[in-house]
C-alpha cells in the first residue's frame, strides 16, 4: 500500500524543491519575454504573474532557511581542545542533522531525543577519522536498567569498529547497591557486560551510593576531543532524552572519570572481578543469596 503522506508536508517538500526554483526561474525569465512578443498583452495579468513567481521564490527560501541548518563558524578554532576533529563533527552536522546548532560555534551542542544516538554514532566515527589522540573512549553509565543499554544496537556497532580498528574503550558501569544485590538485576548486568567484552571493551563497576554527585554522571570522553555528557537518560525507542557534548574542557571531564576507575586492586575492574565472581556461581545454581551479596558490594 503507498504511503499516506500529509498534504502539508507534500507542500512544504515542493517548497524545498530544487525543481521547482528551476521551474520558478524559467518561468520568470519567460513570462517577460512572451509579454514582449505578444502584440496585445495585459499588463495587470503580467505582473500578477510576476508578483506570484516572486512570491513562491520567497516562500521556498524562507522554508529552506527554516529547514536545514546553518551554522555560525567556530569563534575561535584554536580554543577547542581538537580543532580538527571539532571542525569535522561540524561539517558532519552541516551536511546531515536538521535543527538549530548555531551554540556549536561556542564550542558546545545540545541535542534532544532520537539525534542523541545518532551523534554518539558520528562523536566515534570521527575519532578515527580525524586520527586523534588518545584513540580512547571513556564511557560511565549510570546503570539503572541493563537491558536498555543492549537495545543500542548502531551505537555498539560503532563501538565494534573502533576497538577493531585499534581504538580502546574503558566503560565503567555505575550501580546503585540495591541494585547489586538483586539476583533480577545481577542476571542482566553480568549478560551486558559479557556483551561488551565480546566487543574488546575493558569494563569496571563502581557503588553509585559511594560516588560524590560529580563522579555520578553518564559521560562519554572521547579522546581529547569532545565530552558526551547525558543529562536526561533516554527511554528504549529514544523518544527522549536530553544530553549536551562540549568540545573544550575535556580534561576535566577525564580527570573525574580516572578518579572512579582508579588503580590496583581498588580499581573499577577489580571491583567487577571481585562481584562477578561472588555472585555468578549463585546466579548458575540458581541459589541466590541477598544476604551474601550485599556482603560482597559492602566490602568494595
Amino acid at each position: 500500500m503507498p504511503e499516506q503522506r500529509d498534504p502539508i508536508a507534500r507542500i512544504t517538500n515542493a517548497l524545498g524543491s530544487p525543481a521547482l526554483g528551476a521551474v520558478v526561474g524559467i518561468a520568470g525569465l519567460a513570462v517577460p519575454v512572451i509579454g514582449w512578443a505578444v502584440e496585445r498583452v495585459n499588463l495587470k495579468v503580467l505582473l500578477l504573474v510576476q508578483s506570484v513567481l516572486i512570491l513562491v521564490l520567497v516562500a521556498g527560501h524562507l522554508w529552506v532557511r527554516k529547514a536545514y541548518i546553518h551554522l555560525r563558524k567556530a569563534n575561535n578554532l584554536k580554543a577547542m581542545d581538537d580543532a580538527r576533529y571539532y571542525d569535522l563533527v561540524r561539517s558532519q552536522l552541516e551536511r546531515e542533522l536538521i535543527s538549530d546548532y548555531g551554540e556549536i560555534a561556542d564550542g558546545h551542542l545540545r541535542v534532544y531525543a532520537s539525534e542523541v544516538p545518532r551523534l554518539s554514532v558520528l562523536l566515534i566515527k570521527t575519532l578515527t577519522e580525524a586520527h586523534s589522540e588518545p584513540q580512547r573512549i571513556l564511557a560511565a553509565d549510570l546503570t539503572t536498567n541493563p537491558a536498555l543499554l543492549t537495545q543500542r544496537r548502531e551505537y555498539i556497532a560503532a563501538n565494534r569498529r573502533f576497538t577493531e580498528a585499534g581504538g580502546r574503550i574503558d566503560r565503567l558501569f555505575i550501580v546503585y547497591r540495591a541494585d547489586l544485590v538483586k539476583a533480577d538485576f545481577a542476571g542482566p548486568l553480568l549478560e551486558l557486560i559479557g556483551h561488551h567484552r565480546d566487543l574488546g571493551v575493558t569494563c569496571g563497576l563502581a557503588v553509585r551510593d559511594r560516588l560524590r554527585a560529580d563522579q555520578a554522571v553518564d559521560v562519554v570522553v572521547f579522546a581529547a576531543a569532545a565530552v558526551l555528557v547525558e543529562e536526561e537518560q533516554g527511554d528504549a525507542e529514544y523518544n527522549r532524552g536530553r544530553s549536551s557534548v562540549y568540545f573544550k574542557g575535556v580534561e576535566r571531564w577525564t580527570g573525574r572519570f580516572e578518579s572512579v576507575w582508579g588503580h590496583g586492586a581498588d580499581s573499577a575492574p577489580r571491583i567487577l572481578q571481585a562481584y562477578e565472581a561472588a555472585v555468578r556461581p549463585m546466579l548458575d545454581a540458581d541459589a541466590w543469596d541477598d544476604d551474601r551479596a550485599a556482603r560482597t558490594v559492602d566490602t568494595f
